[in-house]
């Protein structure tokens, strides 16, 4: 299965991940009509002078679009709204074939974005810095949570 997989999703001759060309219209016109949850978390925590690292919103993957990617941590974070919920059993199935591929996801609820933005901060900000050390990904591995 996991080699099905790879031959899918991995371009061994580019070393990237690959993606349907169908999706690069859908995440673009996601990209123009972020959630309100999407665009708080990307003005707020995610861009490159708050991380530290360049993050990609509505990135496809494979047959996918994750809300944001982070290339050089393999990391994908999914804003969850109320759709989610009916949505569950397909986010494991597609958190687990990402896994299979290498990119760790983590999920974050709207409300949690909405209500507790800097323990969002806190979360992501600690787990961006513990995959920088894990990988040496930087020169630096400061924890950047403050």
């Amino acid at each position: 299965m996991k080699k099905k997989i790879e031959i899918e999703a991995l371009n061994p001759i580019h070393g990237n991940v690959n993606y349907i060309l169908n999706l690069t219209y859908m995440a673009k016109k996601n990209r123009y009509k972020p959630t309100e949850a999407e665009n708080i978390i990307w003005q707020k925590i995610l861009r490159y002078e708050q991380t530290g690292f360049k993050f990609s919103r509505q990135k496809p993957i494979s047959r996918f679009i994750l809300d944001f990617y982070c290339s050089k941590l393999n990391l994908a974070i999914e804003i969850d709204g109320d759709s989610h919920i009916i949505k569950k059993q397909n986010d494991i199935l597609r958190d687990k074939f990402l896994s299979q591929i290498g990119i760790k996801t983590i999920r974050i609820a709207n409300d949690e974005i909405l209500n507790n933005i800097n323990e969002v901060r806190r979360k992501i900000l600690k787990i961006c810095s513990g995959l920088a050390c894990q990988g040496e990904v930087v020169p630096t591995c400061r924890d950047r949570s403050g």
